[in-house]
């Protein structure tokens, strides 16, 4: 039952945040000039990143000045590193070790085009799902849970919707960023948040959804449970659709790495609600973070998401 104490903690933003990254990985990052395929090839740019849909999101909302657990599984030196990693952006991670395999190590080839090879990672047992659950029952009213990304090998498809079961009847804010099939499961126990593009309302509705059908078919999600809908519209900029349909262009600008624009717009966007911002801001400032992000390498810092956002609304 909703209290008042509960209802300041929800809207003044006095919540714990989880972040869930089923596979995470190190993402290898390599710049080429030209590529023949079947020669040689030599970079003029590398870099590592740690990689992860949900552990993007915790580093997007740490730039942000929001505090997040991110959990998930890691397995063997990989693992390690990546926990190393995701530390030294000022988080403390509460993964769960894997007994066996390594954590995935995912290449991303920039050229002309941009190829990126994502490896499977390790596989994920019955009893590790049960040691998440343990970690999950700690969540209480007014806390936050982002679902984000694929599901590990040995993880069953409707596993995000398994969580919003299990945790239904808790006055808890749940946002699922991931594939069609899977945001299709979760639609009955009526996520706070989905980001769907495209490619995945097409899968969701089992047809090939064009450009000016993106808000149609966004309204039928909310019809069909989702609370706000988030659809990014790539250079032509987002809309958000919730009781209302609110619209925001993109601001101009090199892409320079995509990675990670997609989950900081979730986490500008939950920042935004949590500062008690109306709908329109909470837009705004995940299609700044987004483009922000889309304009660097790595997930943007507060700096230069205001100073983006400040170009887009002046």
């Amino acid at each position: 039952m909703w209290t008042f104490f509960s209802f300041i903690i929800l809207e003044r933003g006095m919540c714990m945040i989880y972040t869930v990254t089923m596979n995470p990985s190190l993402d290898y990052i390599v710049q080429l000039e030209t590529f023949k395929e079947g020669k040689l090839n030599r970079s003029i740019f590398e870099q590592i990143d740690v990689g992860g849909k949900g552990i993007n999101v915790s580093i997007a909302l740490k730039h942000l000045g929001r505090i997040s657990t991110p959990l998930g599984y890691l397995a063997g030196f990989t693992g390690d590193e990546i926990e190393r990693r995701v530390s030294s952006h000022g988080l403390i991670p509460d993964f769960i070790k894997l007994e066996h395999g390594e954590s995935r190590i995912n290449i991303k080839m920039k050229h002309e085009i941009e190829t990126e090879i994502n490896a499977s990672g390790p596989t994920v047992e019955k009893d590790d799902i049960e040691k998440l659950y343990v970690k999950l029952e700690h969540l209480t009213d007014g806390d936050v849970l982002i679902l984000s990304g694929s599901m590990a090998a040995g993880v069953d498809q409707n596993f995000y919707a398994d969580v919003m079961k299990f945790l239904a009847g808790r006055k808890i804010r749940i946002i699922v960023d991931a594939g069609g099939s899977v945001l299709k499961t979760v639609l009955p126990y009526c996520p706070y948040l989905i980001k769907p593009n495209q490619k995945e309302l097409s899968e969701i509705f089992n047809i090939d959804v064009l450009e000016n059908q993106m808000e149609e078919y966004a309204c039928k999600l909310v019809s069909m449970g989702a609370q706000n809908v988030l659809v990014s519209l790539g250079d032509q900029g987002a809309l958000l659709v919730n009781h209302k349909v609110y619209r925001c262009s993109a601001p101009s600008g090199e892409v320079i790495n995509s990675v990670g624009a997609g989950d900081s717009m979730v986490a500008a966007f939950l920042t935004s609600k949590l500062n008690g911002e109306d709908d329109q801001t909470a837009l705004e400032k995940s299609v700044a973070m987004g483009s922000a992000t889309a304009f660097s390498y790595g997930i943007a810092d507060q700096e230069a998401v205001d100073l983006l956002y400040k170009e887009m609304v002046k």
